[in-house]
């Protein structure tokens, strides 16, 4: 006899659905250009300051971008080359750099080029700094974590290059650096959009110099 239900329908109530996590970020553009001007602001350990400053540039995850050591930056090329060790998904990225992004970590090189990594621990070089310094950060600059956090700078970038309706969502995706289903374009993806990516990088950190300055909130052509 034909069953009347699927039985795969009938499991779907009983398992176990994986919990999403969402971090609180601020992707209004008034407020954010706000959140931009009190970084700018921001006075403490050099490490965190600069830290700071890079991440809504580059908007990687927080862990990436703590434990980015200086034989990953390609000054010439632009480019931050992350092995697939440090990756959430396990795959190599690379990160397209803007020129106000190389020009802090230009600024950061005097500071900790010698050593390993580029952000280092006030405590030790040997150490990164800590994976919740961006939050604290944000705490004393008056960020709530309800209202902002290390996370969210890539949920900002996200909303606002897709909104800004100027850059292909795949390679916001690719940007990034979110899991592509199914092998064979996961591989595709690894180069794929580069050139917009590079375009799209130095587009974003001059919005971001825009809004920081108090000017037009308007996406720039």
């Amino acid at each position: 006899a034909r069953a009347e239900r699927d039985p795969a329908q009938m499991l779907l109530g009983a398992l176990i659905q994986p919990t999403v996590k969402h971090f609180a970020a601020i992707t209004d553009p008034l407020v954010f250009g706000a959140l931009l001007r009190a970084i700018e602001g921001y006075l403490g350990d050099p490490a965190v300051m600069h830290a700071l400053k890079l991440t809504p540039h580059v908007f990687q995850r927080p862990g990436e971008l703590r434990q980015m050591e200086w034989t990953e930056i390609d000054f010439a090329k632009a480019v931050w080359t992350l092995p697939a060790a440090k990756m959430k998904m396990r795959q190599p990225h690379a990160v397209p750099l803007s020129r106000q992004a190389l020009a802090i970590l230009e600024s950061m090189r005097g500071l900790s080029g010698s050593g390993k990594y580029v952000f280092p621990s006030v405590r030790t070089r040997a150490r990164p700094i800590s994976d919740n310094t961006i939050n604290a950060a944000l705490r004393r600059l008056g960020y709530s974590k309800e209202q902002m956090t290390a996370h969210g700078f890539r949920t900002s970038a996200s909303s606002l290059l897709n909104e800004s309706g100027k850059w292909n969502p795949d390679a916001i995706e690719r940007a990034l650096a979110h899991m592509v289903a199914g092998s064979i374009r996961r591989i595709y993806n690894q180069s794929a959009y580069w050139a917009e990516r590079v375009e799209m990088a130095q587009w974003w950190s001059d919005y971001l110099c825009q809004l920081r300055d108090g000017g037009n909130v308007d996406f720039p052509r």
